[in-house]
């Protein structure tokens, strides 16, 4: 039998992951408004899809429906931002003390490895390169949580790709490096709570520099909170980590 997710010839779960990979990578720029025949010359996709793919997209938050046929692209915002990494950071680290534990010679080599082709393609400056490694690394560390749970992360973690890409990117080189090579580290030595501190410290890191460019005077007080709560211990190096890059103009002011 024929899916009813197949419209005009053309799958609409295909159209939705065209269009969605655009939007996160940045390819239709974040706060643009365009028309839907304009989207659906674009990517070569009939009207019918195209409309259901943004029906789905409109409730992932990442397009919002406007008049005469207009959908625009959801803006990059620093309270958005902020959302994005205090769940993660809520989610994963309590994912990685359930994952850590489970971990065997294999998987630990199988991480490895990923390291080390995040490391080739971030000393070339390959972004898309980079991305495969760098989510199948962050996927095995809490892949052990249950379907539901890893199945939000990477969703939550597809939509920081949007402001990672647009604020953090290959930026962070050695720090970021040092960060995974850390979270491996205390995975490797079967250390849930140290691997859970790592990880909200690596987030945090990250979730500073785009606050840094969105608002450098964003209150970071509720990231701080949530790292204070699934994370303790690592508020004092998150506090260094992040505030120098995030509220500059507030210190120099002082």
């Amino acid at each position: 039998m024929t899916s009813s997710l197949v419209r005009d010839g053309q799958s609409v779960t295909a159209v939705h992951e065209r269009l969605r990979a655009a939007i996160l990578r940045g390819e239709i720029e974040a706060g643009a408004s365009v028309s839907q025949g304009l989207l659906a010359s674009k990517f070569g996709v009939g009207r019918t899809p195209l409309r259901e793919a943004l029906r789905m997209l409109q409730r992932e938050g990442l397009v919002i429906s406007e008049p005469n046929r207009q959908v625009r692209i959801a803006s990059l915002s620093a309270a958005d931002a902020e959302e994005l990494f205090v769940m993660r950071i809520a989610l994963e680290t309590v994912a990685v003390r359930i994952t850590v534990p489970t971990l065997r010679s294999r998987d630990l080599a199988e991480l490895e490895g990923y390291l080390a082709q995040m490391d080739h393609y971030q000393r070339s400056g390959d972004e898309a390169g980079f991305r495969m490694p760098h989510r199948a690394f962050h996927h095995l560390l809490v892949a052990r949580s249950g379907r539901r749970v890893s199945e939000q992360i990477g969703e939550l973690a597809d939509h920081s790709e949007r402001y990672r890409l647009r604020f953090g990117g290959l930026g962070r080189g050695n720090d970021r490096r040092a960060e995974h090579r850390a979270i491996l580290d205390a995975a490797s030595a079967h250390d849930p709570e140290m691997a859970a501190r790592r990880l909200a410290v690596h987030h945090a890191s990250t979730a500073a520099l785009v606050l840094g460019a969105l608002d450098p005077e964003h209150d970071l007080g509720r990231l701080l909170t949530t790292i204070r709560t699934v994370a303790p211990g690592a508020e004092d190096a998150v506090s260094l980590a992040a505030r120098p890059a995030a509220r500059p103009v507030r210190r120099t002011r002082r």
